[in-house]
């Protein structure tokens, strides 16, 4: 599913939170900037109180998350970190038992995926999609032939935060990629997203006919070489701006 599909109904899973700084996306990083605000040790991964949320009832028997819901899952931790390696399988059981949930994750650790799936996998669960981000060139070439090459139904590319120039092409987006997504840093005394770099990227997604989103354009935009600083609640009204998403 497109990560900016319109969708009804959508619902937040954190089974676990915290993670481990792994490449230079991870710099700026959210959770560790909103964990900081809280005294909270990012480093420390810890099972969360939501963890069965999935499956969660009412009082009438009804499951608390109504069928066809979307579920962001995992979005203060990676779901293939590996201090959750003991909370996984049943994190999965969850995922198989509500096949009437379409759940969605984004990975920096695409490479720990073939030691983290469960035994039934098959070529991919069809409510299951998994998401590569890929911030810079380096983590592109290492990343995207693992994750082209890896059994999941639904595959979307996220270059977000977007720290440079990416080329796709070697990659052969067009036959396995349903969507890339781009955007820039968020947060204080962040990297400069340059709009040709975007500008890149939407073209080679419209050569292939894959679905691109322009998600922010986070803190320091620059456009036909000048440098903007956009406050935080304008990055992702001004990226609609630009009129670039191709659905």
């Amino acid at each position: 599913m497109p990560a900016n599909a319109i969708v009804k109904k959508s619902a937040l899973w954190n089974p676990w939170h915290g993670c481990h700084k792994l490449s230079e996306g991870c710099m700026h990083c959210y959770v560790y900037r909103g964990d900081a605000r809280r005294e909270v040790d990012s480093t420390v991964v810890t099972q969360t109180k939501s963890f069965d949320v999935p499956i969660r009832r009412k009082r009438n028997g009804e499951y608390k998350i109504p069928s066809g819901t979307l579920v962001y899952t995992c979005f203060t931790s990676d779901f293939f970190v590996s201090d959750a390696d003991e909370w996984r399988s049943d994190a999965w059981e969850m995922i198989r038992q509500r096949s009437d949930l379409n759940f969605m994750m984004i990975t920096k650790r695409i490479d720990r995926l073939a030691q983290c799936l469960p035994d039934d996998w098959g070529e991919g669960y069809d409510n299951v999609t998994i998401c590569c981000t890929v911030e810079n060139q380096s983590r592109a070439n290492y990343r995207l032939p693992i994750y082209r090459t890896s059994p999941i139904k639904h595959k979307i590319i996220i270059c977000e935060p977007l720290l440079e120039r990416i080329d796709l092409t070697p990659f052969l987006i067009g036959e396995w990629v349903e969507q890339v997504v781009v955007g820039g840093e968020s947060g204080y005394d962040v990297r400069p997203c340059d709009f040709d770099w975007v500008m890149e990227l939407h073209d080679v997604c419209a050569k292939n006919g894959i679905s691109f989103w322009f998600k922010q354009t986070g803190a320091k935009f620059i456009k036909d070489g000048k440098l903007y600083h956009v406050k935080r609640q304008f990055q992702h009204s001004q990226a609609r701006k630009a009129g670039i998403n191709l659905l």
